[in-house]
């Protein structure tokens, strides 16, 4: 039996826009979702789809940060062998991500249905408006306070991570985005935007995985067949390979400028989106 070439194309489409969106504030969920729908590639195998090409992204973190990442470990557990007189930047960092990583973690499990009957077009469309709108408030508020803001990841404190950590809880909404939410916490918690970003980077690996896992355990897979499998691997590639490029560039970017442009993108597709329902051009699949 040949491939399917559609379904594979129509799997690298997806891939290259959460490679585009997973890091950036304008959701990468939602976007999938939108896309999705408008090629027709829904389903038990599409939203498999969209759980191991997030995991492809998240391997863009580890391989672009690796040294961050693995210096951090070494340290993390040199400190604990050595009880606390070698190793505690990494410790530190470590410690952070973990809670960082908690308020998520507790509603991700406690909600799990509730959050996953979320995933449709309606809530897209909230989750770009609000999000935008919040975008364009928080940073016009807590960026004036950018000279007094933390500038090295390494001088994060506990309770900045915690509000991080709670921020990022928003990303739960489809059309949110983790990136813009996590972000907005970080302006929030007193961290510069460049350093937010980064911390978002880092906290998206464990809580991507997490939440990857379950859905991953549960999928029924005997309905894959090789043209399926194509359509992962590449994807699972593609995905990668996209991401480490718009990390790059997303952090530069930063550097020099604002993030209200993202906050005008969400909001200009959602009102073009609440049109189109409204005027019934497209129809709201769940």
């Amino acid at each position: 039996m040949g491939l399917d070439l559609i379904i594979i194309i129509k799997a690298i489409i997806i891939a290259i826009v959460e490679g585009l969106t997973e890091f950036i504030p304008v959701s990468s969920t939602g976007h999938m979702i939108l896309v999705g729908n408008a090629i027709n590639f829904r389903g038990e195998f599409a939203d498999m789809f969209q759980v191991v090409i997030q995991l492809g992204a998240i391997l863009a973190v580890v391989v672009l940060y690796w040294k961050k990442i693995s210096d951090s470990v070494i340290e993390f557990f040199k400190c604990i062998f050595t009880l606390g007189k070698k190793g505690q930047t990494g410790f530190k960092f470590g410690i952070n991500v973990l809670i960082g990583c908690i308020p998520m973690g507790i509603v991700g499990v406690v909600f799990y249905k509730q959050i996953k009957s979320l995933f449709n077009l309606q809530s897209v469309i909230v989750g770009l408006l609000v999000g935008g709108f919040l975008l364009l408030i928080v940073e016009n508020f807590f960026r004036k306070r950018k000279n007094k803001a933390v500038k090295n990841i390494d001088d994060i404190t506990p309770m900045q991570a915690l509000k991080v950590g709670v921020f990022q809880v928003l990303a739960v909404w489809p059309g949110m985005s983790r990136s813009a939410s996590t972000i907005m916490g970080g302006w929030v918690a007193g961290l510069s935007t460049p350093v937010a970003a980064e911390f978002s980077f880092f906290l998206a690996v464990p809580a991507m995985v997490g939440s990857s896992a379950k859905d991953l355990f549960e999928f029924n897979y005997s309905i894959m067949t090789p043209t399926l499998w194509v359509a992962l691997i590449v994807g699972f590639i593609v995905a990668f390979v996209v991401s480490i490029i718009v990390m790059d560039k997303f952090v530069t970017f930063l550097k020099k400028k604002p993030m209200r442009v993202f906050a005008i993108y969400r909001v200009a597709v959602g009102v073009l989106l609440a049109v189109l329902v409204f005027t019934k051009v497209i129809t709201l699949v769940a």
